[in-house]
């Protein structure tokens, strides 16, 4: 099988996937999700009229107000809101920029995404959303204030829902150390890397194969905000920001990770969204 190629997508270059009076959207997607970032002036409104499983929304900047399921809140710039089925809209109350994750259940987003093509054969290499369980209280609007919570042993800050997770790591005001990278690989799982702020160096490794017609070169691409890289599952990569520039990058997953939600403490809202039995 002809290994599946990373999807860089740098907004700062392309032009948007969809634009409308008031919003420019940039759309990617991976085998189980769909990325979208908008730019939005005060007043727009994003909507989704029937979605049939829970979605996020991370404000990189601006504000909104969120409603849905009869529900309606406030969200302020890095703030991550968990939306619930059905339809919701999010309504500009300044300039902002708006990330919006959805699981592939977002069709009709998955089809306008820039590298739709490389999804063509649904990435069976991947493994599927198996919803986890409905929370407790039922689904409902939450919202969560990442870099607000205080984690001095680590820079990451990891929520779930019952078919997403996002890592909001803190911003890094200068390079990482080259020589404490992290390498490592996914079996059946791809990493998707939203940049917000600066320049980062994704350094990526396909696994040799009997056939050697298949093999890839390694890649060191450098990319910057915003952008989405979507990484492939056993593909091994790490990434490190570059240059001066203050850095701020999102990781994406699908389904929510068990290597995390197992680890005591890691996942910030475990107590939200209950872990599978057979887990």
């Amino acid at each position: 099988m002809i290994p599946r190629p990373a999807s860089y997508a740098d907004h700062s270059v392309a032009p948007p996937d969809i634009e409308e009076p008031g919003a420019r959207t940039w759309i990617t997607r991976g085998a189980n999700l769909v990325i979208a970032i908008s730019d939005v002036t005060r007043g727009t409104v994003l909507s989704r009229d029937a979605q049939p499983d829970e979605s996020m929304v991370f404000l990189a900047s601006g504000s909104a107000t969120i409603a849905a399921g009869g529900e309606r809140i406030d969200a302020a710039a890095e703030t991550l809101t968990i939306v619930p089925p059905g339809a919701s809209r999010i309504t500009a109350t300044s300039d902002a920029r708006i990330v919006r994750v959805f699981s592939n259940q977002a069709a009709d987003l998955a089809r306008q995404a820039s590298n739709a093509a490389t999804y063509s054969d649904g990435a069976p290499e991947c493994a599927p959303i198996v919803p986890w369980p409905t929370p407790p209280d039922g689904f409902k609007l939450r919202q969560y204030t990442p870099l607000a919570v205080e984690k001095p042993e680590t820079n990451m800050r990891i929520f779930r829902s019952t078919n997403l997770m996002l890592n909001v790591m803190t911003r890094r005001d200068g390079p990482r150390d080259p020589r404490k990278l992290s390498p490592h690989s996914h079996d059946d799982f791809e990493q998707c890397s939203v940049v917000l702020e600066g320049d980062y160096m994704h350094h990526l490794r396909w696994p040799w194969t009997p056939d050697q017609t298949t093999w890839r070169d390694d890649e060191h691409v450098t990319i910057g905000a915003p952008s989405v890289t979507v990484i492939p599952a056993k593909v091994v990569h790490t990434s490190n920001n570059v240059g001066p520039k203050r850095s701020w990058l999102l990781d994406v997953f699908a389904p929510p990770r068990m290597d995390f939600s197992k680890k005591p403490g890691m996942v910030i809202n475990a107590a939200d969204y209950p872990v599978p039995a057979e887990g």
